[in-house]
């Protein structure tokens, strides 16, 4: 009577040999993701710092926009962004108008930094009016508490 002899590897049918598992071990991936979700809390309020401008202070209440606005800040060196980039006065109207062709309509701001010359930054707001850019905001920082006038 011959002998049969039965494969030692495969176990009751279920595990061949050189067999790939299907399971994915998905815990090194969520690692992964959490200090992935950590690291851009911790830097995403750092990105939007822009140009830092001392701006001076009013009382004024902050108007409630829906999108981002475009911001035109002028440095206490009098130099001229446009968000966050530089840009010459030469530049400036053409690429608020190549902006505005694709269908940006919002308010324009001017953040002027408070020691910079009034003069620049009439010069600057005249550059945008005279491009046909009437909705003109100045951005000042708001004070808790001015001191009374006597």
């Amino acid at each position: 009577m011959p002998a049969v002899m039965s494969n030692p590897r495969k176990a009751n049918g279920r595990r061949r040999a050189g067999r790939p598992m299907a399971e994915i071990n998905v815990t090194p991936f969520v690692d992964v993701m959490l200090v992935l979700l950590i690291v851009f809390m911790v830097t995403a309020p750092l990105l939007t710092v822009g140009v830092p401008v001392d701006l001076p202070q009013t009382r004024a209440r902050s108007l409630g926009e829906d999108r981002e606005p475009l911001a035109v800040t002028i440095d206490n060196g009098g130099r001229i962004f446009l968000q966050n980039t530089p840009i010459g006065e030469d530049d400036l109207v053409p690429k608020l108008i190549a902006i505005s062709n694709n269908g940006y309509n919002q308010r324009i701001f001017v953040r002027g930094d408070k020691t910079v010359d009034y003069g620049k930054v009439m010069q600057v707001m005249g550059l945008l009016n005279s491009a046909g850019f009437t909705r003109i905001g100045l951005v000042t920082d708001s004070v808790k508490k001015l001191p009374q006038a006597r």
